[in-house]
């Protein structure tokens, strides 16, 4: 393939670089606040640099015993909701790719059918039903009631009919059982797909905050997004702490995604061609 003219590189290259300024401004705008105090956050004219850099305020938002408990109670509860979302729906997945079995035509446009109904449209109802199960405030409330989802099922379902089937005959010429090719086979080659989904579910789980504040009342249990709601509501004033304790609670999903970005976007490209 022949390459594009330089004046064409050097055109893309520098819209590249103005759209990721762009897009990288207001984290550098948070991360620089959390080094101003309170009276230069929102003070006029804009000035992006500190006059005094602050380093306190990162000290003291990261050595605060409740930041520190919900980054940690939001980390555990993001770490097994992944798993989770995996396990559930690559069974599924497994499921609607390989074994045939009665009403699976409606069944699969029913499960598909959910991608289409909106989160708010449920949210009552799934409130309701929480309540009644005995699950308000409790961390299982945050991580069992998403685990299902159509989107990452059908995803998963996409890798799933590129394994050619030689596989599975093979397997099952040895003596395998459905549990056994899905655990020794599929499961083993399903990392690429596993890469998008559990970095999409572990994001999805890290920024929630309308069905934590709805179902977590324990300051013991808030989320992280709780926290820093709470503390925009009963600190105001202190703008320079919230904005580094924001800094540091957007840290670990930039550093994920910094790391798995280029293995999602050529797997989402292989998915797509599937």
């Amino acid at each position: 393939m022949a390459k594009s003219p330089a004046p064409v590189r050097v055109a893309r290259t520098l819209v590249g670089l103005l759209f990721a300024a762009v897009a990288l401004f207001p984290l550098l705008w948070m991360a620089l606040s959390g080094f101003k105090p309170n009276s230069e956050v929102t003070a006029t004219p804009f000035k992006l640099l500190p006059t005094e850099w602050m380093v306190s305020n990162y000290v003291t938002i990261a050595t605060d015993p409740a930041f520190q408990r919900a980054m940690v109670i939001t980390f555990v509860g993001a770490a097994i909701f992944t798993v989770g979302t995996l396990a559930v729906n690559s069974m599924a997945a497994y499921v609607f790719a390989r074994l045939e079995f009665s009403f699976k035509p409606l069944l699969w446009v029913l499960a598909i059918g959910t991608m289409f109904v909106p989160s708010m449209a449920i949210l009552l109802t799934s409130f309701i039903m929480v309540t009644r199960l005995y699950m308000l405030d409790t961390l299982t409330v945050l991580i069992l009631p998403g685990m299902a989802s159509a989107g990452q099922m059908f995803f998963i379902r996409q890798f799933y009919l590129s394994i050619p089937t030689a596989l599975e005959e093979a397997a099952m010429i040895d003596g395998a059982g459905r549990w056994r090719i899905y655990t020794r086979i599929f499961l083993p080659l399903s990392q690429p797909a596993f890469v998008v989904v559990g970095v999409v579910s572990f994001l999805a789980y890290w920024n929630s905050y309308i069905w934590p504040i709805m179902t977590i009342t324990s300051p013991d249990l808030f989320q992280i997004q709780q926290y820093l709601a709470n503390f925009r509501s009963e600190r105001s004033p202190e703008r320079g702490l919230l904005m580094a304790g924001s800094f540091l609670a957007a840290l670990p999903v930039i550093l994920i995604v910094m790391i798995f970005q280029r293995r999602i976007i050529s797997n989402i490209k292989i998915a797509g061609l599937k």
